[in-house]
């Protein structure tokens, strides 16, 4: 089957993460099921405009957020921009496919307040957890870093002596990210914390056991701690990347240095956090300027 080549090119040659992986996986094998049920087809490489069509139409009509119904727009048309490079098709049926349109939603940050009362009020567990979960969270702040890359950073990466860090991100392109004194000094009780357990994982990030932290333990900690300090909804490891680029824009960084912090390839995607800061310049604007 061509949906599982495209799977195996995936993971293989773009290096897709796990979790990316899961969801391309998950969109073929719905786009699949209904190809079989409504036109009684095998294979999707088969598949027209009108198919797809149809398919992205039913499910706005089952209320699927626009967002997840162009995510699976990409799917596809990643899936037969891969049949075009096998030459298994000489058209994609894509180029007919204009995804919906969702509304531009900024990001969700925590205000500055509350993460200082996170880091000076909240009174952490004592020994290696609360020394963890601290150190999780500093290094969510301090570098912006995504979840996976944490769950991944190597005891090898982190480099105290230089004050960096070596993150692998998306397509498995690495970048140095420097670090304050300030979270050396955390990082370096949380080693010799570590060092109790006996563990010779080569994990940075490890559980009580010395096994490396899963993905769901770290959600389920940022969540918690996050939620002593702000009524935000959402409370992510990813509300604390939208925090960290936030917070240091609005302190005046330079949106290419934040763009390369952050690991994005394109700069559009840095300027979503610059909200905040126009926020702040009109304010300053409206209370300064003589007919503001």
């Amino acid at each position: 089957m061509m949906s599982d080549k495209f799977l195996e090119y995936l993971r293989f040659e773009k290096k897709f993460s796990p979790h990316t992986l899961v969801s391309y996986q998950n969109d073929m094998k719905q786009y699949s099921e209904f190809l079989k049920k409504m036109y009684e087809i095998e294979k999707p490489e088969e598949a027209t405009a009108v198919m797809i069509r149809s398919w992205m139409a039913g499910l706005m009509q089952e209320k699927m957020a626009a967002k997840s119904v162009i995510r699976k727009a990409s799917t596809l048309r990643t899936f037969y921009k891969f049949l075009l490079r096998e030459g298994v098709i000489e058209t994609t049926p894509m180029a007919k496919i204009i995804s919906p349109k969702t509304p531009s939603r900024l990001p969700v940050f925590v205000n500055k307040k509350e993460m200082e009362s996170l880091f000076t009020d909240i009174k952490f567990p004592e020994g290696f957890t609360g020394v963890r979960d601290r150190l999780v969270l500093e290094l969510f702040y301090a570098t912006g870093i995504r979840r996976t890359e944490l769950i991944t950073l190597k005891d090898s990466d982190v480099n105290l002596y230089n004050l960096t860090i070596k993150v692998l991100g998306k397509r498995n392109k690495e970048r140095i990210i420097p670090i304050t004194p300030f979270f050396k000094k955390y990082a370096e009780e949380y080693r010799s914390e570590r060092k109790k357990i006996g563990t010779d994982c080569a994990s940075f990030f490890v559980n009580e056991n010395g096994t490396p932290l899963y993905d769901q333990e770290v959600y389920r900690m940022t969540k918690k701690y996050l939620g002593m300090v702000t009524t935000l909804q959402k409370k992510s490891p990813h509300v604390l990347r939208h925090t960290f680029a936030t917070h240091i824009l609005d302190n005046g960084a330079d949106i290419n240095a934040v763009k390369e912090l952050l690991g994005h390839s394109n700069l559009s995607s840095t300027q979503v956090y610059t909200h905040n800061t126009l926020d702040k310049l009109k304010r300053v604007h409206k209370q300064a300027h003589p007919r503001g």
